[in-house]
């Protein structure tokens, strides 16, 4: 293990209120020491009592570089579980930087990226699912993302595995305890004991993979492409939603040729909106491929954003944008409100013809998108197709992960050959193997069987001073 002191700055390298210097280690204490004076001239840091903070001026020699708060937290509680120090200073950049000169020349090193966290990891104070959860609430951009993430850290991930390896491992003990000793333990018809055990921790593994989807959108957004035929709107949309002129807007068809991306916050949800060509034929090479593009966008989309002109009569452009949407998760947006209707919305389904029956369950929503009405409608209604219930998470876990995801698939992948063995009469001995893939595989989700490149892969991702 480790034993070096390490040392970071843990705020925002710009200037602030307050800076926030950080020290972890054996020598955190010592370090300390040498480059603080307290206000009070009797006090030593190495006498006091944990989790307190003490007032006085960092010193360079006989100079005073800054007057500072020092917080003092002694191992093991603590969140490296070793000794640590934060000293709280002014936040200015060029101070920040002198204090952590002082720092390392008293003996720390410069910590890594998430070398804190890995620390708390390494000492067992969090599995690797829990640091994983650590990154997700720096990064979270909305409520969901954050309560998600916070409930991971909490545990959540961490006691689901942990209950089905322990079932897992439960099982494979006594097999392995009957094979040893066949005189004391009966096997006899065991399979049929054991086949539901393990279907009901492949069903519970399986739920976990199927909650990957949403969880991915809870982190990191709706993937939303906005669809529709040249002059619609689109682009006055995406600047409404936005709030700001994001995209050029003009009388001109064809004035967005290439994929125009953004990331909003809608009430409690993200979408990462991509506003597209508009979709029509045309001779054009350049607008073509934009239109081109605009089609594989909508393949990949969580949500479809269809703009139409309410204004006038659908043309064979729309019925080509409502053939993309047929199946999909989509929203109607009957734009231009502002002008005389010509396009309602029976007037809308009465033009699809044929096509009406698969879009006929698609939300409608009137809005002008100049006036900016009726957004909170479409916002509303977004919600309700992603989110139709409020999301309890103190009762469901959301796989927000694509390595934790992948561990399940082959920890299910492994139950279910295992399962496969039972019902074709297979010896014991044999899919005792695939239930230890599969232990194996659960205890990668949390870290109890991962590489060390791996765990310093995630670190790595980590901001310094986490």
């Amino acid at each position: 293990m480790n034993t070096e002191t390490i040392a970071a700055i843990s705020t925002a390298m710009n200037n602030s209120g307050i800076g926030i210097i950080r020290i972890s280690g054996e020598e955190a204490f010592d370090i300390i020491g040498k480059i603080f004076r307290p206000a009070n001239p009797d006090k030593k840091l190495s006498e006091v009592k944990s989790h307190t903070v003490h007032y006085g001026t960092i010193m360079d020699g006989e100079t005073i570089v800054d007057e500072v708060l020092v917080l003092t937290m002694r191992a093991p509680h603590t969140y490296t579980r070793e000794d640590t120090v934060e000293i709280d200073s002014h936040g200015g950049m060029f101070v920040m930087q002198r204090i952590m000169e002082l720092v390392l020349k008293a003996g720390a090193r410069p910590a890594e990226p998430g070398e804190f966290t890995k620390r708390a990891f390494v000492n067992g104070r969090i599995d690797l699912s829990q640091a994983e959860a650590v990154i997700d609430i720096i990064n979270a951009e909305n409520d969901y993302a954050l309560k998600s993430a916070v409930t991971q850290l909490k545990g959540s991930v961490s006691e689901k595995i942990r209950q089905q390896r322990s079932a897992l491992l439960e099982q494979i003990a006594y097999i392995e305890a009957a094979l040893d000793d066949p005189e004391h333990i009966e096997m006899e018809g065991y399979g049929q004991v054991l086949l539901p055990k393990l279907q009901e921790i492949e069903d519970c593994v399986e739920e976990l993979i199927r909650s990957a989807d949403d969880g991915r959108i809870i982190k990191e957004g709706i993937r939303t492409v906005i669809l529709g035929k040249p002059n619609v709107g689109k682009s006055s949309l995406l600047n409404a939603l936005v709030g700001s002129e994001r995209a050029i807007v003009t009388q001109i068809p064809g004035t967005t040729r290439d994929a125009l991306e953004e990331s909003i916050r809608l009430k409690d949800v993200t979408l990462n909106i991509i506003d597209t060509a508009g979709i029509r034929s045309t001779e054009d090479i350049i607008e073509k491929i934009g239109v081109d593009k605009a089609r594989e966008y909508a393949a990949e989309a969580d949500l479809i954003v269809w703009v139409v002109d309410s204004s006038s009569n659908l043309d064979e452009n729309d019925l080509e944008v409502a053939q993309l949407i047929a199946g999909r998760k989509a929203v109607i947006l009957l734009n231009k409100q502002d002008l005389p209707e010509v396009t309602g919305k029976e007037k809308l389904f009465e033009q699809l013809g044929s096509r009406q029956t698969a879009l006929e369950k698609i939300p409608v929503i009137g809005i002008s998108a100049l006036k900016e009405s009726g957004l909170d409608m479409f916002s509303e209604t977004v919600c309700q197709m992603f989110y139709n219930k409020d999301i309890n998470f103190n009762d469901q876990v959301y796989i927000t992960n694509i390595r934790q995801k992948k561990a399940l698939t082959e920890a299910k992948e492994s139950l279910s050959r295992a399962v496969v063995s039972i019902e074709d009469g297979m010896p014991e001995d044999f899919f005792t193997i695939d239930m230890m893939d599969a232990y194996s595989a659960l205890g990668r989700v949390i870290g109890e069987s991962v590489e060390d490149d791996l765990a310093d892969e995630i670190f790595a991702k980590f901001c310094m001073g986490k």
